[in-house]
């Protein structure tokens, strides 16, 4: 059953690998102005502030005049004139409220499309991160499978040698299988990586990956402060990120649009002007001697609020707006709840990094070099516990990466809550050496 696995995800592997053609290399600042240019998502979104736009110039309209005769016909028409004019709707103090609104709702798609933008910019940091920390796996199998080769070389040498028994040979042999699967693992994941990649720019022009193979602690083009940096204490954090986040901004937009909705309602209560003049005649075969053609004017008070007052209409927008401030305390809650999450996580990713770093890194490497040259030199280590060495190096090796992916992830997800990719914080520890050494 595990050969099947095996040869199952050696083809898809192959498969992808055969339809991934003409990649680009990308920087993760390329892959971010490249979404957010082309992007057809955000294409789509950019043309709701073209509609609001053309919303805002016909919410500023004068009423179409209407023309309109009359003509008596027969017995009906003797001794009475004919008539033909315009009449013309003057609305009172609705226009401006009206203009004022599709400005509101102008202002919140550009919010919305503000999000998104950044929303996006966000999504392809995150997946060129998790790429890169695909490659990082990938990278680190690779070499593992290079030094099982040696390993295994070693030990046929020395079974010819008949320093060792063939369960040595056999034993290397089983562990290079073992890594050359994952290998062929973390090539899939890879692929699939790029896959996702590329759904995130969803750009129609062009098929991306990234520039580098594999990232480190000091990766400068996503600014993550150091391992051993000190964060600021949340409240700092959370008094700038409240004023930044787009989606409260959105939130407030709402509130200033419910605000224009009801202001439109109470305006309709105001009653409109009509004005119509024209010219009244009679034909030559109906006139009256004593009839003369000429102009009329006249006046009408229309939209009169007697019997309906507008009252369920107001009583709506109000409950809108009433809504709209709900929404608002939600959203803002809920971000406080996002951010500290996504602080905590930080924290918690920056402090198991520097575990690895100043604990398991160091003293795995030193430890796989003793084994190994205690094998291989020395003859003083059998190969069950090299091999046992190498598992557990390679576990920590792996775990080590995943553990660096995790901490740009943190981060990223950090800067999401806070809605400021150019976010620092000051290295208090540096700054603290740095007037160590000076007094010094």
């Amino acid at each position: 059953m595990k050969k099947i696995l095996v040869g199952i995800l050696i083809l898809l592997t192959a498969n992808i690998g055969y339809t991934i053609v003409d990649t680009t290399k990308v920087s993760i600042q390329d892959a971010v102005s490249i979404a957010t240019k082309n992007n057809l998502d955000i294409q789509a979104s950019r043309l709701n502030i073209n509609i609001e736009e053309q919303k805002t110039i016909a919410a500023n309209r004068l009423q179409n005049p209407e023309f309109g005769t009359s003509f008596n016909l027969g017995k009906a028409g003797r001794g009475e004139s004919q008539e033909v004019g315009l009449s013309q709707l003057i609305e009172i103090g609705k226009r401006s409220p009206r203009k004022n609104l599709a400005k509101s709702n102008l202002k919140l798609s550009e919010r919305f499309v503000e999000y998104l933008e950044f929303d996006l910019r966000m999504d392809v940091r995150e997946a060129y991160t998790n790429l890169l920390a695909k490659k990082s796996v990938r990278t680190t199998m690779k070499e593992q499978e290079t030094l099982l080769k040696d390993l295994l070389e070693q030990a046929k040498e020395k079974h010819k040698t008949g320093e060792v028994s063939e369960i040595d040979v056999l034993q290397a042999q089983l562990l290079l299988n073992q890594i050359i699967t994952e290998v062929q693992a973390s090539e899939f994941a890879v692929k699939n990586a790029i896959y996702e990649f590329n759904k995130v720019i969803n750009c129609p022009d062009g098929f991306y990956d990234t520039i580098e193979e594999h990232f480190t602690e000091d990766y400068k083009p996503l600014l993550i402060p150091k391992v051993d940096s000190i964060m600021p204490d949340f409240e700092t954090i959370s008094n700038q990120a409240i004023n930044n986040r787009y989606d409260i901004k959105i939130a407030l937009q709402q509130i200033e649009v419910a605000e224009k909705e009801l202001h439109v309602i109470l305006r309709q209560k105001v009653p409109d002007i009509e004005i119509k003049g024209g010219y009244l005649y009679q034909t030559q075969n109906q006139s009256r001697t004593d009839f003369k053609n000429g102009a009329f004017v006249g006046a009408n008070i229309v939209n009169i609020p007697l019997f309906h007052r507008y009252k369920p209409e107001i009583e709506a927008a109000k409950l809108k707006l009433e809504q709209a401030h709900l929404n608002y305390a939600s959203v803002e809650n809920k971000a406080l709840n996002d951010l500290r999450k996504a602080y905590e996580k930080f924290l918690i990713a920056q402090l198991r990094l520097k575990n690895y770093n100043e604990q398991l890194i160091t003293n795995s490497e030193e430890l796989i070099k003793a084994s190994r040259k205690s094998y291989t030199v020395d003859d003083k280590t059998d190969l069950t516990t090299l091999i046992t060495m190498e598992e557990s190096y390679r576990t920590i090796i792996v775990a080590y990466t995943y553990s660096l992916a995790d901490y740009y992830n943190a981060w990223n997800a950090f800067i999401r809550e806070v809605n400021n990719e150019q976010f620092t914080i000051i290295d208090e520890k540096a700054v603290e050496d740095k007037k160590i050494e000076e007094n010094v």
